[in-house]
């Protein structure tokens, strides 16, 4: 028999204590060994639950109880889950999570540690909620060379621009639908504003190239400029708008960005709608996959929570190997990288004074839209911002991958 704690008993803790349970013979038969939940730390009581029982309020009851193998934390964030992880690991227990944050951060260190006391670091659900993608990563590809990973790692922004898109909601709108729902938070930065799927990205390029990428160095903005006249232009354009996080290498340089983006209707990522998540994968030998599915919610992450604490089940005494040095990734200056630019100015700006700063360009007309709006030509980053600081009208702009 092998004893769990899971730390936090919020929508994911208490969806991962369900899995275990629900679940528990046929979960015995994969890991070989019975899974119980002895612990569960949490600040709050939870009077009438049937695991009200295990419930403790101080992690030293969980540090000093010998007969706990596996940790599972899901409270989120950096502090406490840092300082209980690293202590659960620094005893020789095996560690699942689901925290984006905390393997973002610290992510080298505690694979690190993990190592060293011939236990697992697990985290394949803070990617990617039920979608597998870790471990694809670290076994399945691990012959190839990883050229470029580009995903729709959010799924609140991805369900606000599928609405925006398919039933012409403002911005404003289609958030407060999404807070109704239980998309959002009440306090949606995280998401809105892209952290959520820069720190998404830096774990997967971390793991793709073997070193620390700090989520701190990648160019990140957000969705809350995006209005509902993009989304005519962009039909107008076949294409369709996507907030994605990416890393790619060119030329031997590596670049990272988490930004809306223009792709064409025929990309695989085109047809990603809703709460949906996917990650597409290209590499110089399997060429392009695709990864999938629920991106977030209660029972796919906890269900990928789940599988990790049985691989760690399997595992027990050995070190499943993942390559992630603390060395830093260097990133190259995306201002060096060359695109295409949607850009939308007011009517009245001249296009001789459009041609002059952009050179030669597109137009592109919306019927009932009265703008001056035009894809540019090829251009490095720091020369659409030298062309864009010559024009304090700019109503918006837009990447085209």
């Amino acid at each position: 028999m092998i004893n769990v704690a899971v730390l936090g008993y919020g929508t994911i803790g208490a969806g991962v204590v369900a899995v275990l349970q629900t679940n528990a013979d046929s979960i015995e038969k994969k890991a070989g060994e019975r899974i119980v939940v002895k612990r569960i730390l949490d600040l709050r009581d939870f009077p009438g639950d049937p695991n009200q029982d295990k419930v403790v309020h101080d992690y030293k009851v969980i540090e000093e109880d010998d007969d706990i193998q596996i940790v599972v934390e899901c409270m989120g964030g950096v502090e406490p889950a840092y300082t209980f992880v690293k202590t659960a690991l620094l005893q020789g227990r095996s560690v699942a999570t689901s925290n984006k944050e905390l393997v973002a951060k610290h992510g080298a260190e505690l694979i690190s540690i993990a190592e060293e006391k011939r236990g697992n670091f697990l985290f394949e659900a803070s990617v990617g909620g039920g979608i597998p993608i870790i471990r694809p990563l670290t076994q399945c590809l691990t012959a190839d060379v990883i050229e470029e990973i580009s995903g729709i790692l959010n799924g609140t922004t991805n369900y606000m621009l599928t609405k925006m898109e398919d039933e012409g909601m403002a911005f404003d709108e289609v958030l407060k639908e999404a807070q109704d729902k239980g998309y959002a938070e009440l306090h949606p930065e995280a998401d809105i504003e892209g952290y959520d799927a820069c720190r998404k990205i830096a774990i997967l390029t971390s793991l793709a190239h073997g070193k620390q990428l700090d989520f701190e160095d990648i160019h990140t903005e957000g969705i809350t400029h995006i209005t509902s006249e993009d989304f005519l232009y962009a039909q107008k354009m076949n294409k369709c708008i996507k907030l994605l996080g990416k890393s790619w290498v060119k030329e031997g340089k590596l670049y990272a960005l988490v930004c809306p983006m223009l792709i064409d209707k025929y990309h695989p990522l085109a047809g990603v709608k809703g709460v949906f998540n996917a990650i597409f994968v290209h590499g110089n030998m399997v060429d392009d996959t695709m990864f999938y599915g629920q991106g977030a919610g209660k029972y796919p992450t906890a269900s990928a929570v789940a599988a990790d604490v049985v691989d760690c089940v399997k595992h027990m005494g050995t070190h499943i190997k993942i390559i992630w040095e603390p060395e830093k990734l260097e990133l190259s200056d995306f201002g060096e990288f060359s695109r295409q630019y949607f850009v939308r100015m007011p009517y009245e700006v001249p296009m001789e004074d459009i041609m002059e700063a952009f050179g030669p360009v597109e137009q592109v007309e919306v019927e009932g839209v009265k703008e001056k709006a035009f894809i540019t030509g090829v251009m490095k980053e720091k020369e659409y911002m030298k062309a864009a600081k010559r024009f304090d009208t700019i109503l918006g702009m837009i990447r085209i991958d």
